[in-house]
């Protein structure tokens, strides 16, 4: 019992930020979890054997790193329907992709990774839709050395360390790793938190914009250059005429729609219902000149996971 209480100790402060790691890696939240629990479970099995060569934290990251690695060589990149292919000409459903080893990015509730709110600015940063979707195009040694040396701030050594490689192999593939990031993942310093107050504004307008049908209220919110993506389906539209003409399309009567205020990834985001049952998740892009992006999760489960009632709330 002893172990087990030592063990516990000393390891379950770690576990939200594992799952971000994880998630990072992996752009799925159920194969996040999924990951943290065999790392937990490998760390059990070998706790008895662990000598504090290195700290705790660190030797949970190896761990949690490797099982990453492990699970992507059985399964190809998760996308955005933006990295499948080009805008929507016309309001035609899309479709899913033609190839099966490609799924679909997940969005993950804010409250899944963070505990502690002085961390929350970095963490919101690290795990925000467009970096996730980027991270997905780098290999996964790649992927995990400039997780592990820029989000996580880890010496080249002790990655090194971790990954069974040198320090001038790490240096090397972080210099590929960024290099390649750069071409993919958008500017990310535009982006606005969701507690400023223009993100609450965008945030505003949107809710309005369903639940009272107000086409007006959501036009006010999308940039000239905003986009939308089914997320789930290949389709996406790109520039503000095409996107209020999916909107228009969308609304219906007023009070069909119920919007509940979220954060994932980062974002200001809501839970949706659609006469009285739950529809999905989209996830708000803001910008003090309005919002760049509206990634909508049509899959009702999700409600359920970030926490929201399986009806939709009264208003």
């Amino acid at each position: 019992m002893t172990g087990a209480t030592d063990f516990a100790g000393r390891t379950e402060p770690f576990r939200k930020e594992l799952l971000a790691h994880c998630y990072r890696m992996l752009a799925s939240v159920h194969e996040a979890e999924d990951a943290v629990q065999e790392t937990y479970l490998r760390a059990w099995r070998s706790w008895s054997a662990f000598e504090g060569r290195s700290s705790v934290r660190v030797w949970l990251y190896r761990i949690a790193t490797n099982v990453c690695l492990t699970a992507l060589e059985q399964r190809g990149r998760r996308a955005l329907p933006s990295g499948l292919g080009l805008p929507a000409t016309d309001l035609t459903p899309g479709v899913q992709p033609d190839d099966p080893a490609v799924r679909f990015v997940e969005p993950i509730a804010e409250s899944l990774v963070v505990s502690d709110p002085a961390s929350i600015v970095a963490v919101r940063e690290s795990l925000r839709l467009a970096l996730i979707a980027a991270l997905q195009y780098l290999p996964p040694k790649q992927r995990a050395v400039l997780i592990l040396r820029e989000v996580l701030a880890f010496p080249a050594a002790e990655v090194a360390t971790m990954l069974d490689t040198s320090v001038a192999a790490v240096k090397s593939a972080l210099q590929r790793a960024r290099a390649r990031l750069d071409e993919t993942a958008p500017a990310r310093d535009e982006v606005i938190a969701p507690d400023d107050p223009q993100a609450k504004a965008l945030l505003a307008d949107y809710i309005t914009g369903f639940e009272n049908a107000d086409t007006a209220a959501l036009e006010r919110a999308l940039r000239a250059d905003a986009a939308i993506e089914m997320v789930g389906t290949t389709a996406w539209f790109n520039g503000r005429v095409m996107c209020m003409r999916l909107l228009a399309s969308a609304v219906g009567e007023p009070g069909e729609w119920r919007m509940v205020p979220i954060v994932a990834n980062g974002q200001p985001a809501v839970g949706a219902y659609f006469r009285g049952e739950p529809y999905g998740v989209a996830v708000l892009t803001p910008t003090q000149t309005g919002l760049t992006h509206i990634h909508v999760f049509s899959t009702p489960s999700l409600v359920a996971r970030f926490g929201l009632p399986v009806r939709a709330p009264g208003r």
